[in-house]
């Protein structure tokens, strides 16, 4: 074994909502080599393992997780030449994604600048298809080079090979465990536009038309005033970001969903429309009609102070803590709205 195996490691540490129990087996791999090297160990040792990114989008249980983590830590960005008006960029897992943004915007490449102050690693996106103030990663990406556990192999996947949907791919469906994302290539427009559809940016900006930096400007500080940017001084940010997905329903659905908001005395329920027969519906939203208001709390837990989708820790919570409250939403919001929230984080351990 060329790198270090840890025993007993707290796991806690390695995540931005600052709970978890301890990892029977821990490794960072720099490397594809390494990469390989953990997971025949952890073979040899019949341990279950569990792939760490970030740590942005994880919920690890009180009793951690009895296998090997394996924390990706590979680093490494190549800008290919310029083809037509696009230019290929290829990241590997382990980079951090705000700096890949920042990168992107300084060198005048659109297609990321919406997805700025997002927390996590570059290998996090493909799987979750993140997006953001109306951009996804699935609108650039062009190819993910992964590791097939399955057959053993590094594979090299399409976007349409990804599968991808709303916060949603093969990474974390159809093929869950299966693939460990080792580098993602993007197909960026050189001095393309910024995408400007999402109503906080409209808002913003009104009829100018902004540079890609005066977007990623804006977005950051959007999010920040939400408390959806990670800093170490604002003790909202002590959380997995948006804890519950947008939940998308048919237009019959969200017909129902007006007559029960009427019957509550709301007049209106805000959507974006999504394609002629679903729409999308804010989460926070549901969440602050159901009876959470911004700052609510629950024992060691709450929600942010300026935003209702972030479940927050507010000292020593533990990941029970974070289950009851998001029982307790679930269960209020289908109750008033016939909606069932699901939730953005993955569970660990559980």
């Amino acid at each position: 074994m060329s790198f270090l195996i840890e025993k007993d490691v707290s796991l806690g540490k390695f995540t931005t909502f600052k709970i978890g129990g301890r990892a029977g087996f821990f490794a960072s791999a720099r490397s594809e080599t390494e990469v390989v090297e953990a997971l025949q160990f952890a073979k040899q040792n019949d341990l279950n393992v569990f792939i760490l990114g970030g740590g942005s989008n994880v919920l690890i249980a009180d009793e951690g997780f009895d296998g090997l983590v394996l924390k990706i830590a590979l680093k490494g960005i190549s800008i290919f030449p310029k083809k037509d008006k696009t230019v290929r960029i290829a990241a590997q897992a382990g980079e951090d994604w705000d700096e890949f943004v920042k990168l992107c915007v300084e060198k005048n490449l659109q297609g990321v600048e919406c997805l700025s102050g997002i927390p996590g690693f570059i290998g996090g996106t493909p799987v979750q298809n993140v997006g953001a103030y109306g951009q996804e990663v699935s609108e650039t990406i062009v190819m993910v080079r992964c590791f097939d556990r399955k057959n053993e192999k590094i594979v090299e996947l399409t976007n349409a090979d990804c599968e991808f949907a709303y916060r949603t791919s093969l990474f974390n469906t159809t093929e869950k465990n299966r693939y460990i994302v080792l580098a993602v290539t993007f197909a960026l427009k050189v001095y393309g536009e910024p995408k400007i559809i999402y109503r906080d940016l409209q808002n913003y900006f009104g009829d100018r038309k902004p540079s890609l930096k005066e977007t990623r400007e804006a977005v950051i500080k959007i999010r920040a005033e939400k408390s959806m940017v990670i800093d170490p001084r604002d003790p909202n940010s002590q959380s997995a970001g948006s804890f519950f997905k947008n939940p998308i329903v048919t237009k019959e659905k969200f017909t129902e969903i007006e007559r029960l908001a009427r019957l509550s005395g709301i007049e209106t329920v805000p959507f974006y429309k999504v394609d002629d027969i679903k729409v999308k519906i804010p989460a926070a939203w549901l969440i602050e009609k159901s009876g959470f208001h911004k700052g609510f709390q629950k024992g060691k837990v709450g929600l942010s102070t300026n935003h209702t989708l972030a479940i927050v820790n507010l000292g020593n919570a533990k990941a029970v803590d974070v289950l009851a409250l998001k029982d307790e939403i679930q269960s209020k919001v289908n109750f008033c709205f016939g909606v069932e929230l699901k939730p953005e984080p993955v569970f660990v351990g559980f």
